[in-house]
């Protein structure tokens, strides 16, 4: 028996060294046709992500950002083709995808969408994912959680009865200074179909960030509690505090969303972060891609967390101070980071008129002189090839202290620092030969300096160091107003709390967005990457290439390249080429905010969204259906 057992692992031992063996031989033979983004502990960063077409040879001519861009109209095409024309048709198009009828309502809601000529009827997936989870819960049990919702901290209650809407006033066991200016926002944005609302009531997170966090056990299996009683939320609400006071954080609350087995799930994390002290230290950045010719399809929004814990590190939201929510919770929020179970609405900032968070917006006061607004509105052969970005040091909390540094916005103002002293890979147009691409080493101090201006204009929370070791590696320089922005080419939108509130604005400014983002929003799947903007991962690492196509190689690039550029008509004529491509993305997204991003097409959304969740508190949800 003894020996029939040592026989058994030893072959159990081979066998999985040979698996391993070929695992490594599959992975290198493929290597050579897609590349990984890896880190420094060699786990890849979304590549399934990635395009590129990396080949052994040291010229390259085809260009994935070509095939990128012609997907990309064609996709989009293809999805403004396929809407229902017909209330019937949509009617059919929701069976087919929710597998049950609309809700009641529905013909007032397609009459409203058809009158704003709006574009993209049939797409509403975002909803029912949204709202999936809590099918699970009777009308009578979600109507009891969304009134105990409004005494947390950061939640105001808003009341449609009647024809009328109204915040619920609620005494609360906290300091509450949240001023409920989401709320305010999303009651505006019910003034136009107020009186075809049923009677409900909903949660309304007064904060940027995600709020509710729920235990993957308890998704899976909804009898199954914490507090092994039917009555966890009551039970949660007796020792909620508005932050967590010691006692956890948003990660060790993530990890619980995770299915069992991933790696999060059995890997804690560190309460500290192995770069203090080391105030150069690029934890993020440091995941360059071993191929320079590789571009995300999309951003990072579908990023999974659960498998790749060492990413949270580079997240802000994931060290928010603000407690989480572990029950599942109806509460109405701007946006959500993958795992996150909010219920997405439009963000108050894109309403405006703000000074912050909207384009041109000088020409909504009585103080601004004629010349001011001319200088708004810069051509594009005016605007200069520069990478613009100036904000707060913004991004994430302190609990626990000391991750600052690896936050999405220290870590590419730090990138884009003069003082820089790694070197980046260029892949660019061979002037003599222009539809051919090399690559060159170029330091990245000197690229920086021809194509790169980020900065910070404030300092906001905590750094290791204090403020006098964050201005050492980062770069200051005085605000600028939203209206200057329009100057430059580029205009990249990174995440701050959570969300960025620019995006919108940005997209209206005629300039090329560049946008980085682990968050979804309620328009995610209205608008189409490489085509409205272009996306950028969550490293920054493939920025530098995206402007040596589109712009050609910079000063310092030629440089390092020891190629001297001929004047030559075909060399023009592809860098104008290039650049009117850049040029079509600047004006396809300002298209589509003029089309699909405005107003009315919140209120289209907003309406919607009411419809479906008034179905879903009812006690008697069948009869909240719509019947043609």
């Amino acid at each position: 028996m003894r020996l029939a057992e040592l026989r058994r692992g030893w072959m159990l031992i081979i066998g999985v060294f040979l698996l391993f063996m070929l695992a490594g031989l599959f992975s290198a033979k493929n290597g050579r046709k897609t590349a990984s983004r890896t880190t420094s502990g060699g786990t890849s960063w979304l590549s399934s992500n990635w395009l590129s077409f990396s080949q052994n040879t040291d010229t390259i001519t085809k260009h994935p950002i070509t095939t990128l861009m012609k997907d990309a109209k064609v996709a989009f095409t293809k999805h403004l083709a396929r809407q229902s024309k017909t209330l019937p048709e949509a009617v059919a198009e929701y069976k087919s995808r929710y597998g049950r009828g609309p809700p009641r309502g529905f013909d007032h809601w397609w009459e409203f969408a058809k009158e704003r000529d709006f574009k993209l009827v049939d797409e509403f997936d975002a909803i029912d994912e949204d709202l999936a989870p809590f099918w699970t819960l009777s009308g009578e049990e979600l109507r009891r959680r969304t009134y105990l919702l409004g005494h947390l901290p950061s939640i105001t209650l808003v009341r449609i009865q009647d024809g009328n809407v109204s915040d619920v006033p609620i005494d609360k066991a906290y300091v509450d200074t949240e001023l409920g200016y989401r709320s305010r926002g999303f009651r505006e944005l019910l003034e136009n179909f107020l009186d075809k609302l049923p009677n409900m009531d909903l949660a309304i997170n007064a904060k940027a960030e995600g709020r509710v966090l729920v235990p993957w056990e308890h998704l899976q299996f909804p009898n199954f509690t914490l507090q092994d009683t039917s009555d966890d939320m009551k039970k949660m609400l007796d020792g909620f505090t508005p932050d967590w006071e010691g006692l956890g954080g948003v990660w060790e609350a993530y990890r619980y969303t995770c299915p069992p087995g991933t790696p999060a799930r059995q890997l804690y994390g560190s309460y500290r972060d192995p770069n203090v002290g080391k105030p150069n230290a690029r934890l993020g950045n440091s995941q360059v891609s071993d191929d320079p010719f590789a571009f995300v399809k999309s951003v990072d929004d579908e990023y999974d967390f659960c498998e790749n814990p060492w990413a949270h590190y580079a997240q802000g939201h994931f060290f928010s101070d603000w407690r989480t929510i572990p029950v599942l919770s109806p509460v109405f929020s701007p946006s959500k980071a993958k795992g996150f179970a909010d219920i997405r609405i439009p963000s108050h900032y894109y309403l405006g008129p703000s000074a912050s968070y909207t384009y041109a917006y000088d020409r909504f006061t009585e103080h601004v002189h004629v010349n001011e607004i001319d200088d708004m509105e810069v051509p594009w052969d005016r605007k200069r090839d520069i990478i613009f970005w100036r904000g707060a040091t913004t991004g994430g909390g302190s609990t626990p202290p000391g991750f600052t540094p690896a936050y999405q916005r220290h870590r590419f103002v730090r990138m884009a620092h003069e003082s820089t002293t790694n070197n980046v890979t260029i892949v660019h147009a061979l002037p003599s030969r222009p539809d051919t691409f090399i690559s060159t080493t170029v330091p990245a101090q000197e690229i920086n300096n021809d194509i790169m201006d980020a900065a910070f204009v404030s300092a906001v929370g905590e750094y290791p160091g204090g403020e006098e070791e964050l201005r050492k590696v980062h770069r200051f320089a005085a605000s600028v107003p939203l209206g200057k922005h329009w100057s430059y080419k580029y205009l990249i939108d990174l995440d701050g709390m959570s969300y960025s509130a620019r995006f919108m604005a940005f997209l209206a400014s005629d300039s090329a967005v560049l946008k980085s983002t682990v968050y979804k929003e309620f328009f995610s799947d209205w608008i189409q990457p490489w085509l409205h903007y272009i996306p950028v991962s969550s490293t920054y690492s493939e920025i530098y290439n995206i402007h040596a196509y589109f712009s050609g190689p910079s000063a310092s690039t030629m440089a390092a390249a020891n190629v001297a550029v001929p004047g030559t008509a075909d060399w023009e004529a592809v860098k104008q080429e290039r650049d009117a491509q850049l040029r079509q993305i600047a004006k396809a997204g300002k298209q589509w905010k003029q089309t699909i991003g405005r107003r009315a097409d919140m209120e289209v959304y907003v309406y919607r969204l009411c419809l479906e969740y008034a179905r879903l508190s009812a006690d008697d949800r069948d009869a909240m259906s719509f019947v043609l």
